[in-house]
C-alpha cells in the first residue's frame, strides 16, 4: 500500500509556508516536561527554528496535517526514543514519514535513545515489544473490517520503521548530565545541518551600508523566478566576506541553500575542477543521493546560491545554466569583472529575472583605523607608541 494511504491524504500542496530547521518527534508522556522540553529550549536559544507539538495527541488513524507539513518542511528530524515512544500510534506514524523523507530527500535524521537500548528498538523487545503487542491486540479486537486491515498493514510498517531507525547512527543518553549532553548535541546538530550560529558571523567593520543594501535585496520578495546580485570590486576588498555574511544570515529563509567558495582557485590547473563543482552543486541543491548532471536551475525549490570568486564566463554558464529557477530564488555572485555576469547565458534567456550590481569600495579612514586596531591590538584604540607605524601601514595598504 502507498505511504500516503497509510499515513493519510497527501497535502494539497508540497509548498509549505513554514520552514523549520528541526522537527522533534517524542513520546509526550515520557519527556514532554523534562528532556524534550530542555532540548527544545536549547535548540531555540541556538537560533534553530524547531517544531514541537505542544498538544497531547489523542489516538487516531492519521497524522494531523500540521504535523505532516512540519516534517516535510524540516531540514532535520530528531527522534527521542523513550520507554513509551512506541505506545503512541502518532509517534510511529511520524517515524514512518520521517524515514521516508530521509530516504527520498536526504533529510537528516538523528535518533536519541533516551534510557532505552538500541537493541530493544531494533528487535521490538521490552517496552517496545509490549507496545507492539498491544497494538496487535487492538487490531485483532477491531470489529470494522477496513480499520482492521489498515491497522494490520500499519503494524508491519511500524516494525520495519523501528528496525530501520535503530540502524541509523544515534546517540544514547545514559549516565550523563542531561544539560551537558544537550549542549554538545545542539552544537553538533548545527554543524550537521550547516546552520551558522549567529555569534559566528564574520566581523564586517565599516561595511554597514553594504550590509544594509544587500540585506534589503535578500529580503525583497520578488515575482521573478530568479534575482541575481553581482558584488564586484578589487581583490581583497571584502566581497567574499560580505557574501558569506548575507548567506549565513538568510540561508534558512530558503528551501535549499548552498555557497560555493573560491571557484577560480578550485578551477585553476584542474581539468575536472569545474565539473566537480557543478556535480556537487546539483547534489546539494536537489538533496538527492544521486543525480544526473544538468542545469542546477531544474529544481522545484526556492534556492539561495552564492558563487564566490567567479573569473570566467564558462564558470557562470556551467554552474547556473540557462533554465528557469523557482520563483523567489536568489543568486549572489562575487567577481572582480562585472561584465561576466552581464554576458552569462541565463541573462540572455526570456526567463523572468532581475540583475542588480553592487560595487564594493574601500573603507573610510575611521573604519580603517578600527579594523587595524581590532586585528593588531585586539581592541578599538591605537596603543601608545604605535601611531606612526600604524599610519604607515594604512598608507601602504590603502
Amino acid at each position: 500500500m502507498a505511504l500516503t494511504n497509510i499515513l493519510g491524504k497527501k497535502s494539497s500542496s508540497d509548498n509549505h509556508d513554514e520552514k523549520y530547521d528541526v522537527f522533534l518527534s517524542f513520546g509526550g508522556v515520557d519527556t514532554r516536561r523534562t528532556f524534550t522540553n530542555h532540548l527544545h529550549q536549547a535548540l531555540e536559544r541556538a537560533d534553530l527554528k524547531t517544531f514541537l507539538d505542544k498538544e497531547e495527541i489523542p489516538p487516531g488513524l492519521y497524522l494531523k496535517p500540521e504535523l505532516e507539513k512540519a516534517i516535510k518542511s524540516s531540514t532535520a528530524s530528531v527522534i527521542v526514543l523513550s520507554e513509551n515512544y512506541a505506545s503512541s500510534t502518532w509517534c510511529l506514524d511520524e517515524l514512518v514519514l520521517i524515514l521516508d523523507q530521509h530516504k527520498k530527500f536526504r533529510q537528516i535524521v538523528i535518533p536519541i535513545f533516551y534510557h532505552v537500548e538500541p537493541t530493544d528498538v531494533r528487535k521490538q523487545q521490552n517496552s517496545f515489544g509490549e507496545a507492539m503487542a498491544e497494538h496487535k491486540k487492538k487490531m485483532e479486537a477491531e470489529a470494522d473490517v477496513e480499520k482492521k486491515r489498515l491497522l494490520t498493514e500499519k503494524i508491519e510498517i511500524w516494525k520495519k520503521a523501528l528496525t530501520q531507525d535503530s540502524n541509523i547512527t544515534g546517540l544514547e543518553v545514559r549516565d550523563r548530565l542531561e544539560t551537558e549532553y544537550i549542549k554538545e548535541f545542539v552544537k553538533e546538530l548545527c554543524k550537521r545541518i550547516r546552520v551558522p550560529v549567529r555569534t559566528s558571523l564574520p566581523l564586517l567593520i565599516g561595511k554597514e551600508d553594504a550590509i544594509e543594501y544587500v540585506s534589503s535585496w535578500s529580503k525583497d520578495g520578488s515575482s521573478n523566478t530568479v534575482d541575481i546580485l553581482s558584488i564586484y570590486g578589487m581583490g581583497g576588498i571584502g566581497k567574499s566576506t560580505l557574501a558569506k555574511y548575507i548567506y549565513d544570515s538568510y540561508c534558512r529563509e530558503f528551501d535549499r541553500s548552498i555557497i560555493v567558495k573560491d571557484i577560480s582557485r578550485k578551477c585553476v590547473g584542474n581539468i575536472n575542477g569545474l565539473l566537480g563543482l557543478k556535480i556537487q552543486l546539483c547534489k546539494d541543491i536537489s538533496k538527492a543521493s544521486s543525480i544526473e548532471v544538468h542545469d542546477v536551475s531544474v529544481t522545484y525549490n526556492k534556492v539561495l546560491i552564492v558563487l564566490d570568486d567567479i573569473d570566467s564566463i564558462d564558470q557562470l554558464d556551467a554552474l547556473l545554466g540557462n533554465k528557469r529557477f523557482h520563483e523567489g530564488s536568489k543568486i549572489i555572485i562575487t567577481t572582480r569583472d562585472m561584465s561576466l555576469t552581464e554576458r552569462c547565458e541565463l541573462l540572455k534567456t526570456k526567463v523572468e529575472k532581475r540583475h542588480t550590481k553592487y560595487p564594493l569600495e574601500g573603507l573610510p579612514e575611521n573604519a580603517l583605523v578600527k579594523l587595524l586596531c581590532h586585528h593588531a591590538f585586539n581592541g578599538e584604540d591605537l596603543k601608545d607608541g604605535y601611531e606612526e607605524v600604524s599610519e604607515d601601514i594604512l598608507k601602504y595598504c590603502e
